[in-house]
């Protein structure tokens, strides 16, 4: 990557985990957190069936991608990112969630060569596991 050129940045969302009840997270919040990591070249919402169309369409409106599927959100998610580090198609990658599932998709990333973040839904939404296993671990702020 070129010195003057800013990061090219994943952003996978694990949609059921964390557009819940209990967590108030704005679209925006998320986008702006990816933002402070560089250029946020793909940035991808996964749902499960179950998704309200409101969430889609107001996920598509800001700019993700979304990735509906029938079977495990964490699966599909986890081998996409996974799929985009080796690929050497990103500098940077973002986990959003409060899963531990994730802990493998981001030690990949960090044996490539890519900075982690993983993103919590809120203070009691985060994973030990998975903020121990990125370069940095961040909260958004629910309030």
């Amino acid at each position: 990557m070129d010195e003057a050129e800013p990061a090219r940045v994943g952003v996978f969302v694990d949609g059921p985990n964390v557009f819940r009840e209990e967590f108030d997270v704005d679209l925006d919040d998320i986008r702006e957190a990816a933002r402070a990591e560089g250029r946020p070249t793909l940035r991808r919402l996964y749902l499960d069936e179950g998704a309200p169309p409101e969430l889609i369409r107001a996920a598509e409106a800001r700019g993700f991608e979304v990735t509906v599927t029938s079977g495990d959100v964490d699966v599909k998610l986890a081998v996409d990112a996974t799929e985009f580090v080796v690929d050497g198609a990103l500098d940077a990658l973002v986990v959003v969630s409060r899963d531990t599932d994730f802990k493998p998709t981001v030690e990949v990333a960090n044996r490539y060569g890519l900075r982690t973040v993983a993103l919590a839904p809120g203070a009691h939404g985060s994973s030990d596991a998975l903020a121990n296993a990125a370069h940095a671990a961040l909260t958004l702020d629910t309030e």
